[in-house]
């Protein structure tokens, strides 16, 4: 009997053992960090790192902070611009904690909050811009989203990192408008085009007939160089053969000529302006060679 006793009261203490073991070892993530409660105080020292932690039973109370990045969807929100045009918008708000001990004491239900906060910061926001520069500067409409966010949630230890608008849906005049301008405007761009396509054309037209103007030019004006050059090399040659003709040669080809004519029926005859000249130098050749005969 005092046996069973004793091995009761031993197994008594080894489960209260690996309770109190259980309940002082926590492991912590990476992603997370502990805020632990000592007695219902807390201060920065008691944020516990990742890693094997050992807390003081039943005085110390963990609670888990996870840092990974969250996403609030934003859902659909009528909001009226700077002209007075009701527009529906929806967006993505992505944040993390940065202070663990600040995001367990300060916010009830951070997520909960970031969403309160963005809708009505989304409604600020765009009181102060028009409806073009809605639908035409969502990028800087964005990153002034993120940085309002960021100032309210920074009280609460969290951070907007990044804020994306997901839709616009302006009114259905509006949209109508959007339409008829972005038909106007292909329209518009069809014609441009078709027309440079048409000047191009004109001008390469333009272009090859200049070009074989030019070319027939060229060509008229090269056969033009070589007549002219097939002139002179035969006048050059007329006039080197004339060198070497003397008077006598001169007259023999009048004698000939006057032969010619002679035999001709033709009642009518044109006498060269210098025929006396002519006759002068055949009866000059007629005295030498008789002349000579006298002397021989």
């Amino acid at each position: 009997m005092d046996i069973a006793v004793v091995l009761a009261t031993v197994a008594f203490v080894l489960v209260v053992l690996l309770v109190i073991v259980y309940l002082s070892i926590r492991v912590v993530q990476q992603y997370e960090r502990m805020v632990v409660f000592r007695l219902g105080r807390t201060d920065q020292a008691m944020v516990r790192n990742p890693g094997l932690n050992f807390l003081i039973p039943v005085v110390d109370r963990p609670i888990k902070v996870d840092l990974r990045e969250n996403l609030t969807e934003v859902p659909s929100q009528r909001t009226i611009t700077r002209d007075n045009a009701p527009i529906d918008v929806d967006f993505l708000v992505f944040w993390r904690i940065v202070d663990p001990l600040t995001s367990v004491l300060a916010p009830m239900r951070l997520g909960d909050m970031i969403l309160g906060v963005a809708s009505t910061t989304l409604r600020a926001v765009i009181g102060d811009i028009p409806l073009d520069e809605v639908l035409s500067k969502r990028e800087q409409i964005n990153e002034l989203l993120r940085v309002k966010l960021d100032e309210v949630t920074e009280r609460w230890g969290g951070k907007v990192t990044t804020v994306e608008i997901r839709e616009i849906t302006p009114p259905r005049d509006v949209q109508d408008a959007m339409n008829r301008q972005l038909s106007a405007d292909r329209t518009r761009r069809a014609v441009i085009t078709e027309s440079e396509g048409t000047r191009q054309a004109a001008i390469n037209v333009a272009e090859g007939t200049k070009q074989s103007e030019i070319l027939k030019a060229e060509g008229d004006r090269q056969a033009a160089i070589l007549r002219a050059q097939g002139f002179s090399e035969a006048l050059q040659q007329i006039f080197s053969a004339a060198k070497g003709i003397d008077e006598k040669t001169m007259a023999l080809q009048y004698l000939e000529a006057l032969k010619a004519l002679g035999a001709s029926p033709s009642t009518k005859y044109i006498i060269p302006a210098d025929f006396t000249r002519l006759t002068e130098s055949v009866a000059g050749y007629l005295d030498k060679g008789m002349g000579t005969g006298e002397t021989a």
